[in-house]
């Protein structure tokens, strides 16, 4: 599948996938809905509410690298250290993630590279405080003994990829993680919520980033 680079309306960049009528970013503003959707809405609700020495945090969805670009910048603004395991099945190559602003938006070009140049299925240390383990499988795949503070569920939508928003998954996601964990994602669908809460989350709709009225913030209390 061909990707093209679009600029979004706060001139950070997002991936287009023209066949299969997606973005990898919300096109009013990309860095404007990773920080709301995962910094926001996911770390910085957990810094509320915890006192946190370390933080471990699953990715569905790799992409651009934004989401673990954001959260290597907040580690570094919050002195916690941070592991950070992204599931990705379908990499950018490095011309498509060269093109990418993010690096000049926030100064942190050699950091955006190192999150992409990282080694696969290995943990890679990128700084003393962030470490980076990218898992190039089907989250259906994925096990993991590791258990999880913070989840950021950044799938392509229910329409696109069904199979990964099932109650199933909640299920397998819910199991992976520490009492008071967070699991935050763009998509605020009923049925979404329905699986979440089968899964045993306790699901909240809460304000979502320009161009969306509502998000997902779901908790696990157990």
């Amino acid at each position: 599948m061909q990707k093209f680079i679009q600029i979004t309306e706060d001139g950070s960049h997002t991936i287009q996938i023209p066949e299969m009528g997606v973005t990898y970013h919300s096109t009013h503003g990309a860095i404007a809905e990773s920080l709301h959707v995962y910094i926001d809405a996911g770390l910085n609700y957990l810094l509320q509410k915890q006192t946190l020495s370390e933080l471990n945090i699953l990715e569905m969805g790799f992409g651009t690298g934004l989401n673990a670009l954001l959260s290597l910048q907040w580690a570094n603004q919050h002195a916690i250290p941070m592991h950070y395991t992204s599931i990705e099945t379908d990499p950018l190559n490095q011309i498509e993630y060269s093109a990418l602003n993010y690096g000049n938006f926030l100064q942190m070009g050699h950091e955006l590279l190192a999150l992409h140049d990282a080694e696969w299925n290995l943990s890679v240390k990128i700084n003393e405080l962030f470490s980076l383990e990218k898992q190039k499988i089907d989250l259906r795949e994925f096990e993991n003994t590791q258990k999880f503070h913070c989840v950021f569920f950044d799938a392509f939508s229910p329409v696109e990829q069904p199979e990964l928003w099932t109650t199933e998954i909640f299920q397998k996601i819910y199991s992976m993680l520490l009492p008071g964990a967070v699991l935050v994602t763009y998509c605020s669908k009923s049925a979404v919520r329905k699986a979440m809460q089968e899964a045993g989350f306790q699901v909240t709709k809460i304000p979502g980033p320009r161009g969306k009225r509502e998000m997902v913030r779901a908790i696990r209390l157990l």
